[in-house]
């Protein structure tokens, strides 16, 4: 019984957050080559800014499904896709037309109205 309770009480003082899994190369190749515009947020898991933007791109991956790709990449984790985007500062926000050409680029955190004002542009509607 205690052990249920102490259960109990985590569930409820921690609130629950899922994130984002850190993007593969696969993932990547995938969202590029889909036909789609693609954002990817370079950061990690332990940046403030990062974390910040965590729930943001996790509604925006859910929002834009089959429309677009939002990936996050975990620098700290994969730093080949640190070097790949050349990623200067995290975190940094890749933004990828239909054809997945890179078009645009923003360093640091960006709002959530931003994002989709980009997503928006590059057809992700």
């Amino acid at each position: 019984m205690r052990r249920l309770l102490f259960a109990a009480t985590l569930l409820i003082a921690v609130p629950a957050h899922a994130e984002l899994p850190s993007a593969s190369g696969a993932d990547i190749r995938h969202a590029l080559a889909s036909g789609k515009p693609t954002v990817i947020d370079l950061g990690a898991r332990t940046c403030i800014p990062c974390k910040k933007m965590a729930p943001i791109l996790e509604d925006l991956a859910a929002k834009y499904r089959g429309k677009a790709s939002v990936l996050f990449i975990d620098v700290h984790a994969d730093n080949a896709a640190a070097e790949r985007f050349k990623v200067q500062m995290i975190p940094t926000q890749v933004f990828f037309d239909a054809k997945g050409r890179e078009v645009k680029r923003h360093v640091g955190a960006l709002e959530k109205a931003d994002l989709v004002r980009e997503l928006n542009a590059l057809g992700g509607r």
